[in-house]
C-alpha cells in the first residue's frame, strides 16, 4: 500500500477527525508542484484532529492536510526533498501570518466596498 492508504477514510481512534486518504496526498503534491520554496510543518494529533502536515510556500500561502502519523509525514517530506519541521518545536513562519493578514485585509476591503 502507498504512503497514504487507499482504503475508505474512517474516523481516527481517539479523534473526531477522519483518517487521511489519497485525496489528501494528491492535494499536498499539487500544492508542491504549483508553489516555490515550500516547507513542511508537522502538527501532532490532538483529541479533535488527526496528525497533519502544513505546507507553507515562499509567498506565505499555505495548505494543511491530514496524514496517517508523524513518521509518515516526515518520510513524505524527505521523499519530496523539502525542509520539514516539528510545528510544536519551531512554530509557524512569519510569512504565513503575513499572508493570512493580507488576505483578511483584502476580504475586509471587499466587504466594505459592497
Amino acid at each position: 500500500m502507498g504512503l497514504f492508504g487507499r482504503r475508505k477514510p474512517r474516523p481516527v481512534e481517539g479523534s473526531m477527525d477522519r483518517a487521511s486518504d489519497r485525496t489528501d496526498r494528491e492535494h499536498l503534491e499539487r500544492f508542491l508542484a504549483e508553489q516555490e520554496g515550500v516547507e513542511a510543518f508537522i502538527e501532532p494529533r490532538t483529541t479533535v484532529t488527526q496528525t497533519s502536515v502544513l505546507l507553507v510556500a515562499r509567498t506565505g500561502q499555505w495548505t494543511r492536510r491530514r496524514v496517517p502519523d508523524e513518521a509518515t509525514a516526515f518520510a513524505w517530506a524527505k521523499k519530496q526533498s523539502i525542509p520539514c519541521y516539528d510545528a510544536n518545536l519551531v512554530g509557524y513562519p512569519q510569512r504565513m501570518r503575513d499572508w493570512d493578514a493580507k488576505k483578511a485585509a483584502e476580504r475586509k476591503r471587499l466587504l466594505g466596498d459592497s
